[in-house]
């Protein structure tokens, strides 16, 4: 077995973590049922998956409202905090530690999943991208721009996934502010061209990524609460970066040193961005000196790369995806260096347990 720094043993806000490879949040909608919960067959995938350092859950929606992707489970009804017992009962019981990712997908959702209502965003901007709906793919609309009610009620639907997150057994939450998603969105120029203090100034387009987290502070520790984040992310999911883009993550990861979270989560960018003269090519590196907490990192990372940017100090925790889908013993499989499977990306996001459950295990 061996002895690396990424299978040191890593205390997260007094949770002990067996190493330091997360389980990136992947969605795979499996719940295809008319209730949207985590079923029998989730809890068994994530307990395969138990000997990560720490799980992070799939994007589980907040509200009604939240949803943009078919056969995803929530986290807003009792019926669903009910089922997800069954997951984080099971990673418990061998030993593992799950937080819940919280999420609101805002413009990329359709009118598909809101009985033909338009989906919320903070602008009446159309992304231009697709939605994957009960009807296939289908073409994103111009969303309709939130009102002040709407954020206020959004504010407390994280509230209340946090809350219900908790009860249903996890260890924690993260943010989903990432991705072209509704917080992503309201960071965005592009995206919020909103005039009242949720537009404009860098301050007013993060308020509410702050009286989100001031709200969850009411029903959970801020040392339970990680945060991602996507800064370089240019030409995916409707984001398009500008001179304002970095500054804005600037902004927010020094205002976060003083909330005392459990993680900031960054992914490095999803394509090369070396020729846009105002973007980060190096994510966790320009990001490290600024956030005083613990930082985790993102990407394509291989057992080499991952050891490599832990060794150097600029994340504390590297989170895997695509390799944890297909290797359920991954860990094992790295201090080994035993052969990955390959992952089969036409069952990603098909129901059943193919391309699930179904990967094997070293023994």
């Amino acid at each position: 077995m061996e002895n690396s720094i990424l299978f040191s043993a890593y205390n997260l806000s007094g949770l002990g973590l067996k190493n330091r490879m997360v389980m990136a949040p992947m969605t795979r909608s499996r719940s295809d049922n008319e209730a949207n919960v985590a079923t029998s067959l989730t809890a068994e995938y994530y307990e395969q998956r138990a000997t990560a350092g720490l799980i992070i859950s799939e994007g589980v929606p907040v509200s009604t409202k939240a949803v943009g992707y078919i056969n995803v489970p929530g986290i807003y009804s009792d019926a669903q905090v009910e089922a997800w017992k069954l997951v984080t009962n099971a990673v418990h019981a061998k030993g593992g530690k799950i937080f819940a990712q919280l999420w609101h997908v805002g413009r990329l959702s359709h009118p598909d999943f809101h009985n033909g209502e338009l989906p919320h965003a903070p602008s009446a901007i159309n992304p231009n991208e697709k939605s994957y709906t009960i009807n296939g793919f289908v073409d994103t609309v111009t969303p309709k721009e939130m009102t002040i009610e709407d954020i206020q009620q959004t504010i407390l639907d994280f509230k209340n996934g946090a809350a219900n997150a908790l009860k249903a057994g996890f260890d924690g939450v993260e943010i989903h502010a990432a991705n072209g998603y509704l917080f992503h969105q309201f960071f965005n120029g592009t995206s919020n061209h909103r005039t009242d203090n949720y537009g404009g100034s860098i301050e007013n387009r993060t308020r509410i990524l702050f009286e989100t987290l001031n709200q969850m502070k009411e029903v959970i520790d801020m040392n339970k609460v990680g945060i991602r984040f996507n800064p370089s992310m240019h030409g995916f999911m409707g984001m398009t970066m500008d001179e304002l883009t970095i500054p804005t993550f600037d902004y927010i990861i020094d205002r976060l040193n003083g909330y005392g979270l459990a993680y900031v989560h960054l992914t490095e960018p999803f394509a090369p961005v070396d020729h846009l003269p105002f973007a980060v090519t190096e994510v966790a590196k320009h990001f490290r000196p600024l956030y005083k907490g613990t930082l985790m990192i993102n990407k394509g990372f291989t057992k080499e790369t991952a050891i490599k940017v832990l060794e150097n100090g600029d994340a504390d925790l590297v989170a895997f995806g695509v390799p944890f889908i297909a290797n359920p013993d991954l860990v094992k499989r790295f201090q080994i260096d035993a052969p990955l499977n390959q992952a089969d990306q036409a069952t990603f996001y098909t129901p059943g347990a193919k391309g699930y459950t179904d990967y094997p295990a070293l023994d």
